[in-house]
């Protein structure tokens, strides 16, 4: 296979029929999927078989070989598993008429888009070994990891803290930009926060399923939930994800972000660098800023495609920037 080549597994909007397919660019998959399937070039475009989401040129970059897609047609649509149930129903049922509109029926309320999520991530994960929790009990999902993760919650803790001590690398490395003379003391906050991160062991619970903290983020044996972009009330397309369920699971939900509602970069760290160069002998409240950076209080867990990466517009609350009162550096 050509050097940037991936393998994918492709099906049209009509059959239940795959074909490999590997290509190194989203324009050249589609180009050899409409050749494969007889579809027009103009006006077509894929999808993620399981839930519907249109692939952009960067999303297809991040997609794990073997992902499955399906093909659209001009003015074809697909609603992810939940059109292959209407699919077999009208196929399948004698009461035909009468069992799709049902479904669609179903499928139509304000609840629909839970439904129909709920539905394909039944039936993706139908004949996954979900339970599994050590290596032996499930090779093939720990394949191309290390030996030394011996179950899947190892590894998973062990992704979270990757993530977290990636974002202390780039707190401390900010201490150039930081003014001469408030160095020092934006290395003791380093410091603190630091020693805080290694007394919770960097949140690698937060995945980690047989942790309590973890349900701050996912739900009953591992299912995540994708949590929108800031600006709306909740994921416009319902992504969820159980990264325990199989390999290519586990290798998807690597691509989603953990996304700072205020940003890192752009607000919390040269605010924070700020706040130590200003602080004319009050203390600055270190705790908020670890708060921001390396916790829940301000992550969001979101799928790749709804993470938003133009300007939040949004800034560290002034009134928490420094202590009120007298407190001490004890760790907590």
């Amino acid at each position: 296979m050509a050097e940037g080549m991936r393998p994918f597994r492709l099906r049209g909007r009509g059959g239940p029929q795959k074909f490999g397919v590997a290509a190194g660019s989203l324009r050249g998959l589609l180009r050899k999927g409409c050749r494969l399937l007889q579809v027009p070039l103009a006006g077509s475009r894929l999808c993620l078989y399981e839930d519907g989401t249109e692939l952009t040129e960067s999303y297809f970059h991040v997609l794990p070989p073997q992902t499955e897609l399906v093909l659209l047609g001009p003015g074809e649509s697909w609603r992810g598993c939940a059109s292959d149930i209407e699919q077999f129903l009208a196929a399948f049922s004698s009461q035909r008429d009468a069992m799709v509109e049902a479904a669609r029926q179903l499928l139509s309320d304000e609840g629909a888009p839970r439904r129909q999520k709920l539905l394909a991530d039944l039936i993706h994960n139908l004949s996954e070994n979900i339970l599994a929790e050590e290596r032996v009990d499930d090779e093939k999902w720990f394949e191309g990891l290390e030996s030394r993760f011996k179950n899947k919650s190892s590894y998973m803790r062990y992704s979270c803290e990757s993530r977290i001590r990636s974002y202390m690398k780039e707190v401390s490395s900010f201490i150039s930009n930081v003014h001469p003379t408030a160095r020092d003391a934006y290395k003791g906050i380093i410091d603190l926060m630091s020693d805080k991160l290694k007394s919770v062991k960097y949140n690698g619970c937060y995945f980690d399923r047989r942790e309590e903290e973890a349900a701050r983020l996912c739900t009953t044996e591992g299912w995540f939930s994708c949590q929108g972009p800031f600006d709306r009330d909740d994921c416009p397309c319902k992504h969820s994800i159980n990264p325990y369920s199989n390999r290519e699971s586990r290798i998807l939900f690597s691509t989603w972000n953990l996304d700072h509602i205020i940003e890192k970069k752009r607000a919390v760290v040269p605010e924070l660098a700020e706040a130590v160069k200003t602080r004319d002998g009050r203390e600055v409240n270190w705790e908020y800023f670890y708060q921001l950076l390396f916790t829940v209080h301000n992550l969001k867990l979101v799928h790749i495609a709804c993470h938003k990466k133009t300007n939040h517009n949004l800034s560290c609350d002034k009134t928490k920037i420094y202590r009120k009162g007298k407190q001490n550096h004890k760790i907590s």
